[in-house]
């Protein structure tokens, strides 16, 4: 995201993160491909947190990787992730908050917090629940309570698209644009449906993505974060 000036105040550790994200991932270690890189960006020094009541996903895919960007102060930063892809996803009363540390006049941290989907839980109506399509999500912490159908554990990273030798180009694979290591641990279902959902992440790409009854915050301090 790029800085914001207004009224003469330096907004440039205000990073505002503006896509939601939420990863699926089993139980087993992930393996990371050595030198891999996973979001096809810089990714910004703040990692942020993201809850829902559920997400529904269809042809899941799961990989390991390294998102790389700066921290605050300038330094080089390089995070192991669990990169999850999804054809498309469906969640249920989601919440993604991100704090960033003594922002300059205010004195204190400010938290960012982001809801979509919140009707959704009380109508269980797909209308009423965050979509996105083409969704790829850099992970580095999840707890849930999963379920997986016809799960492929051990696939290489490579083959995930690829069913009886050819390529499924409608399925998710190696994200675009990145340099995933094709020979690297890999998993992938035909759907997989995650309740209970608390996660922290570095990073999401999307094709699209639709937030009915979108809610945007700013909070002083970190008592407003999802969890």
């Amino acid at each position: 995201m790029k800085s914001q000036v207004r009224g003469g105040t330096r907004w440039k550790r205000f990073a505002v993160v503006m896509v939601p994200s939420v990863a699926a991932t089993a139980a087993i270690g992930v393996g990371l491909a050595q030198g891999a890189l996973a979001a096809s960006f810089s990714i910004s020094g703040q990692e942020f947190k993201v809850s829902a009541q559920q997400l529904e996903g269809t042809n899941f895919v799961q990989y390991g990787s390294v998102d790389t960007g700066k921290n605050l102060d300038g330094s080089n930063l390089a995070a192991p992730v669990a990169v999850s892809g999804f054809s498309t996803a469906k969640i249920t009363k989601m919440c993604q908050s991100v704090v960033t540390p003594k922002v300059p006049f205010i004195n204190d941290s400010v938290t960012l917090r982001l809801e979509a989907g919140t009707k959704a839980a009380e109508t269980g109506d797909d209308k009423d629940k965050v979509k996105a399509e083409g969704i790829y999500l850099d992970v580095s912490d999840l707890q849930a309570d999963a379920e997986f159908k016809s799960i492929d554990i051990g696939v290489a990273a490579g083959k995930l698209n690829e069913f009886g030798g050819k390529v499924d180009d409608t399925k998710p694979g190696i994200q675009p644009n990145t340099a995933a290591s094709p020979y690297g641990f890999g998993q992938r279902a035909k759907t997989a449906t995650l309740n209970n959902v608390r996660q922290k992440a570095w990073a999401t790409t999307a094709a699209t993505f639709t937030l009915p009854g979108l809610h945007l915050s700013l909070h002083k301090g970190t008592d407003q974060e999802c969890y």
